[in-house]
């Protein structure tokens, strides 16, 4: 009989671990052996914090990242195939959404093998649940282009599909350029284009504002190198 695989959510930063995940998911990363993760380091971190007692040493790490050769991710589903349960940790928030992980969940799904998802933080669902913009139709669009000239053109990209869709529009930076897209955000938007910051989401600093691109103009949190996303409805 195959092993499951246990897609496990990851805190958001350094918040309390029984906010974040109910006891069943707790439970079952103490019963797992082998993991596939994105950083070594970081995964044992998350993994003490769930509980102290699990002994780092005794456990099996399979790492996934931009630089895995894809003929290797194949091979990380043998225990699997050999009757042992796996988990599969991301950096942070829900693997597979916006993260390498899915590769292993389609292999997983090529192969047969049982794929469980467990309950845990997700900033899109949470910033969208705090927005007050549309819940009914959301897409994530991931990072924006990072091309010099490109970022205002994809902004309004993005804003006239929200119009034209009625559909919120979703999208991340990286923390230290959170400033600089903000910027962007407030030049190329329309006045009446709505926009939610939703930063430090789950932490003692969490900050979800949500107002007309008119009324942030000059009123712009700082929030730099802060984990943030973004969402526009116009």
């Amino acid at each position: 009989m195959k092993g499951q695989l246990y897609l496990i959510p990851n805190t958001l930063g350094e918040s309390p671990i029984e906010r974040n995940l109910p006891v069943e998911t707790i439970d079952i990363i103490r019963s797992l052996k082998y993991f596939v993760v994105e950083n070594i380091r970081s995964a044992r971190r998350f993994l003490k914090r769930v509980d102290k007692a699990i002994e780092i040493d005794d456990l099996t790490f399979f790492v996934l990242d931009k630089h895995t050769n894809p003929n290797d991710v194949p091979g990380y589903l043998k225990p699997m195939l050999d009757g042992t349960n796996m988990g599969l940790v991301s950096e942070a928030g829900c693997p597979g959404v916006a993260d390498p992980g899915a590769d292993v969940v389609k292999l997983a799904h090529d192969k047969k093998i049982k794929v469980i998802p467990m309950v845990g933080p997700s900033s899109i669902l949470l910033s969208v649940m705090a927005s007050g913009l549309n819940g009914q139709s959301f897409a994530f669009n991931g990072y924006l282009p990072l091309k010099k000239g490109e970022v205002g053109k994809y902004i309004k990209n993005l804003e006239d599909r929200s119009i034209r869709e009625k559909q919120t529009q979703l999208f991340i930076e990286a923390p230290y350029r959170n400033m600089k897209l903000l910027n962007e955000l407030i030049i190329n938007c329309r006045p009446q284009t709505r926009l939610c910051i939703a930063c430090d989401i789950t932490l003692e600093t969490e900050y979800i504002q949500t107002k007309s691109i008119a009324q942030w103009k000059g009123k712009l949190p700082d929030i730099n190198k802060r984990p943030a996303i973004f969402l526009i409805l116009g």
